[in-house]
C-alpha cells in the first residue's frame, strides 16, 4: 500500500456554543449565541483530520454528534476515501432521506476526511485539489443587520475597514419598505460607490411583498440580491428571476449538488452560493462546481471561510468567498484577511487547529 494510505481509527465529535460579537437580527431569527460542532477524524497512523459544523439551532448538536459519532462506529477500520465515505455516509441515512440532518453529519465527515487526507499528501487541500496557495476575493458578512439606518451605515465603515474590504453584506426585510430603503441609501452614502453591496432578505418576504420590495430596490445598483422568499418556492424564484435586472443569489439551502442542478435548470436563480454542511462538504462543493461551471453561473460561498477558501482556488465560476470570523475564537491560527482578499496559509490540510482553551470554556 502507497505510504499515505490511511485507516480510519475514530471520529469525536464536541458541542460547543459561542457568543456572537455582533448578534444576528434578521426578519425569520434572532440569535446570540453561535453552536459549532468540531469534528476530529482520527486516523491509525496518527494524522488528525478536522472540521466543523455551524447548525444554527443549539439544539440540532444533540442529534448531529450522536450521528456523527456512528458514523466513527461505521467506518472504524475503513480506508480513508473522502467520496467512498461520503457516499456510503449518505446512503447509510438514506432511508431518513437525503435532506437535513442527514446532508449535514455527512458533510461534517466529509470536511475532516479531505483535510486527513490532504495532510497525509502533506499538501494544503487547493493543492491537494489541483490548485495553488493564494488570496480569494472576499466579503464582509459579519454585521449589518436589522438595525437603524445610521448605525448600520456605521457599522458598514467598520466592516470594510477590517480587511480593506471591496464587498459588504446587508440584511433587509424590515417591517416598513421605506426603513429599508433608508437604510440601503445610509450606506451606500458611508461607504461610497466602489463598494460591492449585496443585501440578503433571509427568507422573510411573501411572494407578493417579495415582488413589491425587490422592483423597489432594482435600481440601486446591488450585487445580488439574496434569498427573498422561502427557499423552497423554486416557483417563486423562477418568476423573481425572469423579472428582476439585478442578479438573484440563492443557494445556501441546497441540501446536495442535485438541487442546485433542478434549481439551475429551472432558471430559479442567477448566482448561487451553496453552504458546506448542505451541499455535501467538499465533495458535494466539487461536483456542484461542476454544474455551476457548465451553466456558466458565478458560485459563491457560504460560511466555512477556511473550507470555502480552499475549494474556490479550484472552482471554475469562482466569485465571492463570505467572510465570518464567528468561528475564529476556536481557532488556534484563523486565516488572515488583507486588502478584501482572505489568505490561504502554505500547511498541508486545511489548516485548522483548535484553541483547545476557548473549547474548554464554551463546550456544553
Amino acid at each position: 500500500m502507497p505510504h499515505h494510505a490511511l485507516t480510519i481509527r475514530s471520529i469525536t465529535a464536541r458541542a460547543v456554543v459561542l457568543k456572537l460579537k455582533r448578534p444576528v437580527v434578521a426578519r425569520i431569527a434572532t440569535l446570540s449565541e453561535w453552536p459549532v460542532i468540531l469534528i476530529d477524524l482520527h486516523t491509525e497512523e496518527g494524522i488528525t483530520g478536522r472540521g466543523y459544523l455551524e447548525p444554527y439551532i443549539v439544539k440540532s448538536m444533540r442529534y448531529l454528534v450522536p450521528a456523527l459519532q456512528d458514523f466513527g462506529d461505521m467506518f472504524k477500520g475503513r480506508r480513508l476515501a473522502p467520496v467512498e465515505l461520503f457516499d456510503a455516509a449518505r446512503k447509510s441515512l438514506h432511508f431518513v432521506g437525503y435532506e437535513g440532518l442527514s446532508m449535514i453529519a455527512a458533510s461534517g465527515l466529509d470536511m475532516a476526511a479531505w483535510d486527513a487526507l490532504a495532510k497525509a499528501a502533506n499538501q494544503p487541500l487547493c493543492v491537494l485539489l489541483g490548485g495553488t496557495v493564494g488570496p480569494v476575493k472576499s466579503y464582509n458578512s459579519n454585521g449589518l443587520w436589522l438595525k437603524s439606518p445610521e448605525a448600520v451605515a456605521a457599522e458598514a465603515i467598520e466592516l470594510r475597514d477590517e480587511g480593506g474590504f471591496a464587498g459588504l453584506k446587508l440584511r433587509l426585510g424590515r417591517e416598513r419598505i421605506s426603513d429599508d430603503l433608508a437604510t440601503l441609501d445610509a450606506v451606500r452614502k458611508a461607504v461610497g460607490d466602489d463598494i460591492h453591496l449585496m443585501v440578503d432578505f433571509n427568507q422573510g418576504l411573501t411572494l407578493a411583498e417579495a415582488l413589491e420590495r425587490c422592483h423597489m430596490i432594482d435600481d440601486h445598483g446591488l450585487a445580488w440580491i439574496e434569498e427573498p422568499i422561502v427557499y423552497d418556492n423554486l416557483d417563486g424564484y423562477v418568476r423573481l428571476a425572469a423579472e428582476l435586472k439585478t442578479p438573484l443569489q440563492i443557494g445556501e439551502n441546497f441540501y446536495g449538488p442535485r438541487e442546485m442542478h433542478k434549481a439551475l435548470q429551472r432558471g430559479a436563480c442567477d448566482l448561487v452560493m451553496p453552504d458546506f454542511m448542505r451541499i455535501g462538504g467538499v465533495t458535494g462543493w466539487m461536483r456542484a462546481a461542476a454544474i455551476a461551471g457548465s451553466a456558466g453561473i458565478p458560485m459563491s460561498t457560504h460560511l466555512y471561510p477556511e473550507v470555502a477558501a480552499q475549494v474556490m482556488r479550484v472552482t471554475e465560476t469562482a466569485h465571492w468567498l463570505e467572510w465570518q470570523d464567528w468561528v475564529d475564537p476556536i481557532l488556534q491560527q484563523p486565516y488572515a484577511i488583507k486588502g478584501g482578499n482572505l489568505h490561504i496559509p502554505d500547511v498541508p490540510g486545511v489548516g485548522i487547529e483548535w484553541n483547545e482553551d476557548v473549547v474548554a470554556a464554551h463546550q456544553i
